[in-house]
């Protein structure tokens, strides 16, 4: 049950190829597919990083139970290759934050 939300203050032009690679990525933490993937995209959002309005990205990924630091330092490096390569942006103008949750509810109940 990972959840995966993109703010930017760019465009997103290909959000499909953005959405599939993103699920791809999720991989990256053991026993996470797409296949419970959850994504929001916020393109266009009024975003400063550095005092500047120039391109940039806050990525949040929520999971249910927990992962490694390496599988997050893994995931981070594909979620920043991603949004390199699909928006042009730096490597250096993405945040990347994580949260892990032990209480996560789908279906009307809880896991």
């Amino acid at each position: 049950m990972p959840f995966i939300n993109v703010k930017t203050n760019k465009t997103i032009p290909a959000e499909q190829s953005l959405k599939a690679k993103l699920g791809q990525a999720i991989t990256a933490i053991p026993g996470k597919s797409e296949g419970w993937l959850m994504i929001a995209l916020e393109p266009m959002v009024k975003m400063y990083f550095k005092g500047s309005d120039e391109g940039c990205a806050m990525v949040q990924i929520s999971i249910y139970g927990s992962c490694s630091a390496s599988a997050k330092q893994d995931m981070t490096a594909r979620v920043t290759a991603i949004l390199a390569e699909e928006l042009g942006l730096s490597p250096d103008r993405i945040y990347v934050s994580y949260s892990e949750t032990a209480d996560w509810g789908w279906n009307g109940s809880n896991f």
